[in-house]
């Protein structure tokens, strides 16, 4: 898609009624070999964890695979972006306290393809203490994910803005980290207790856990502060980060408010487009290596370190 006319884009109308019908892709997202597990943290709050979280998924699932959001955040504002009840429901909080089977809350998101959530509710806030005093609290969020996993292609996991016993349920059951980065200077500053939690939670808990994603977001090309944040990012991990800087934008921030993600609020936004290339960029980095070759078919793919153009 072309991100010419951004601007106007901006002030275009977005659709603000509920999203009917299902939205698709016209050229599908490419399968992973297996199950995807994300966990999306930073225990800075107001960084975009839960809005790089709802609209990855929502655009995988527009791309043809199947995928799921955990909420794990007391807040439910995933649940709310989704447009799926969380106040008073069953939820993960019931996942967590055993009284509940996974399998039993999930609930399918309006307007898409595969995508299914599992909300928060008002009971979340109080996991922090009821986990204390169970046998294996870490590894509650892990045991429960293993009966459903196989049935999607990607699970997210929407943290809380803490490093709390939720946080670490989720670095347990993840096999991968997504780190959303603010563009400024404080959220840098945040980033090396993050990493120091994923170093222990991976040596003690969870061997698998891969730091394998980062994303720049609220990010603002004309300020120098900002390109030097994604400098700095570039420079310490280069593998990790996905070069396609989320813009700060109206549209993705208005569109909660419209129980939508900007994929359905406003799909013609820079948010959105660029929303959309990170996903694509994550199935491409992720797909099922024996789908490369076909010799009637002319693919695209993604230069690696080191290649040639």
């Amino acid at each position: 898609m072309s991100q010419s006319g951004d601007d106007s884009r901006e002030t275009s109308a977005p659709s603000t009624t509920k999203v009917v019908g299902v939205r698709r892709l016209k050229e599908a997202m490419a399968k992973p070999a297996s199950t995807r597990i994300f966990t999306v943290a930073n225990q800075k709050g107001g960084v975009g964890k839960t809005t790089t979280t709802v609209n990855i998924a929502a655009a995988l699932s527009m791309g043809g695979l199947r995928v799921l959001v955990i909420d794990l955040d007391p807040q439910g504002n995933a649940s709310t972006a989704l447009g799926v009840p969380h106040r008073d429901n069953a939820g993960i909080y019931e996942v967590l306290m055993g009284s509940h089977e996974i399998s039993t809350v999930v609930q399918k998101v309006a307007g898409f393809p595969a995508l299914d959530c599992i909300s928060s509710n008002t009971s979340l806030a109080n996991a922090e203490i009821n986990l204390v005093s169970m046998v294996a609290r870490e590894l509650q969020l892990k045991e429960a994910l293993e009966t459903i996993s196989v049935n999607y292609d990607y699970i997210f996991i929407d943290c809380p803005p803490s490093l709390g016993l939720l946080t670490v349920n989720a670095f347990a059951a993840a096999k991968e980290l997504l780190i959303p980065i603010q563009a400024e200077y404080y959220a840098l500053e945040g980033l090396s207790q993050l990493l120091e939690t994923y170093a222990v939670v991976k040596k003690r808990l969870n061997p698998t856990l891969n730091l394998s994603t980062i994303v720049l977001t609220m990010f603002d090309g004309r300020t120098r502060l900002a390109n030097d944040v994604a400098a700095n990012v570039r420079s310490h991990f280069p593998n990790e980060l996905i070069d396609i800087p989320i813009p700060r934008a109206v549209r993705v921030s208005e569109a909660p408010s419209y129980s939508q993600t900007v994929m359905t609020y406003d799909p013609l936004s820079p948010g959105a487009i660029a929303y959309m290339q990170v996903a694509r960029e994550i199935a491409e980095r992720g797909k099922a290596k024996e789908e490369n070759f076909d010799s009637n078919v002319v693919s695209i793919h993604y230069k690696k370190d080191g290649e040639s153009a």
